[in-house]
């Protein structure tokens, strides 16, 4: 960009293809002004790359702010929070205990808002140039994607309800088409809207649009992708997140006195290396309260039998089946003990523990760095003492991709209900060739019990 302009000051002005002051100007307020201007100052960036975006509005209560009116800014900022953190976790455990699909509800509703909030950004900062239909083709896109997301969780794991439902089976049977065709439509919205003066702008909010969509919708997808899998794991990756922000918080809070990064000058090695032990523990003894209960373990499957539509019951897998393991030879010298009971479960969370306190926090710096770019404080007022939405799952966003990673290379085998599902779509002709190859294989093995051979 800077030999761009460079090149623009030259004896040729056409040389840029007639690049208008006011598209330079979007790039100023971008931040990809030239790199000079702001070496004097220590962030790097200039006053002139501060963005036209209004500062987040305090809508703390009046009740709160009555209440703590004779607290200093830091305390009371610490009571706002602590306060608001249980009222989100108690809403929390609600959801849970309403079910599967409430969850499924709120994550979209969730994924709506966080899009919301960093296409919001975008569009303040450019409101005055009034990109055609830029707010419009966003959320078209976000339609888009979530039709074909949540198409492929319906035919993944709601094969007895398209097997019953005429229009469903047709939808599915041509889902990926019509999710391109609609996207398509999108992408030529896209072009047919390009005003010449604005070419550089709005191909900025096209890339905008299209890696919010990256990061906020495709990775809630993968939330409920790992909820299908258990429960389990969609309530532990969410509470260890939330126990590292929390413990992380007050460790920092009491005990703070080293930076940790320059990105969030508030986040110290103090409340990093207290969060992470304090996670870790976390997750072991919650992984061991969880791991009793079916309605946690069991893989959530669609039953059309089931007045809640899910079923939560089933013969538990090895990981939720209590097994000795022997410990090693020093650790038993100093606990005296040499062997001792788990859940296999119980290990993978200190794995999951682990990745949520050293890498999630680098979702939460990554959101840092963006928030700084562009001179906010937070991405939304949503919550008082927290900022957005946005602000609360920066972390969490991360945690759901890694998580989706460890199940599929360290847990998931083959899916039986799955495969059951998928038999059901097929035409008569290919479930009975199906039956019959397996009859013979059975067979062959000599697995097939003496009555069933007699009855052929």
């Amino acid at each position: 960009m800077t030999e761009l302009r460079k090149r623009g000051g030259g004896g040729d002005p056409d040389s840029t293809e007639n690049i208008s002051d006011k598209e330079t100007d979007g790039d100023d307020r971008l931040g990809l002004g030239t790199e000079g201007e702001g070496e004097g100052d220590g962030e790097g960036d200039s006053k002139a790359d501060t963005p036209d975006v209004p500062p987040s509005v305090d809508n703390t209560p009046q009740c709160l702010n009555k209440a703590l009116g004779g607290l200093s800014s830091r305390w009371k900022n610490w009571w706002i929070r602590g306060i608001l953190s249980l009222t989100m976790i108690s809403g929390f455990f609600l959801i849970i205990y309403l079910g599967p699909i409430m969850l499924i509800v709120v994550v979209m509703s969730v994924q709506i808002k966080c899009f919301q909030e960093i296409i919001h950004i975008g569009y303040r900062v450019y409101h005055s140039y009034e990109l055609p239909w830029f707010r419009t083709l966003s959320w078209y896109f976000l339609i888009c994607v979530n039709y074909f997301f949540y198409g492929e969780t319906v035919a993944d794991y709601f094969g007895a309800l398209v097997q019953r439902e005429e229009p469903l089976q047709f939808l599915v049977r041509y889902h990926r088409f019509i999710s391109f065709a609609l996207y398509l439509a999108g992408f030529c919205m896209f072009v047919l809207s390009l005003v010449k003066k604005h070419y550089r702008l709005q191909f900025y909010m096209f890339a905008w649009t299209h890696v919010t969509l990256l990061i906020v919708v495709t990775q809630s997808h993968l939330v409920i992708q790992n909820m299908f899998e258990g429960m389990i794991w969609f309530i532990v990756p969410i509470s260890i997140v939330i126990c590292n922000d929390i413990m992380a918080y007050l460790f920092g809070f009491f005990f703070g006195r080293t930076p940790l990064i320059k990105l969030s000058p508030k986040k110290t090695w103090e409340g990093f290396i207290g969060g992470f032990f304090s996670t870790v523990v976390f997750g072991f003894i919650f992984a061991y309260l969880l791991s009793q209960y079916q309605y946690f373990v069991c893989p959530v499957e669609y039953s059309s039998e089931s007045l809640r539509s899910f079923s939560l019951e089933c013969e538990p897998s090895e990981l939720f089946v209590m097994q000795e393991y022997t410990l090693p030879l020093m650790v038993q010298n100093i606990l005296r003990w040499r062997t001792v009971n788990l859940y296999p479960f119980q290990i993978h969370s200190i794995f999951l523990s682990s990745f949520a306190s050293l890498i999630g926090p680098f979702g939460g710096f990554f959101a840092s760095g963006f928030k700084r770019a562009f001179k906010i404080k937070d991405f939304a007022d949503t919550i008082p003492g927290h900022g957005g939405i946005m602000d609360r799952f920066d972390c969490q966003y991360l945690m759901a991709t890694f998580t989706h990673v460890y199940i599929a290379s360290f847990i998931r085998g083959p899916n039986p209900s799955k495969v059951l599902q998928q038999l059901l779509i097929l035409q008569p002709e290919q479930q009975l060739s199906i039956f019959n190859t397996l009859r013979s294989h059975l067979r062959e093995r000599g697995m097939l019990p003496p009555a069933v051979l007699e009855a052929q």
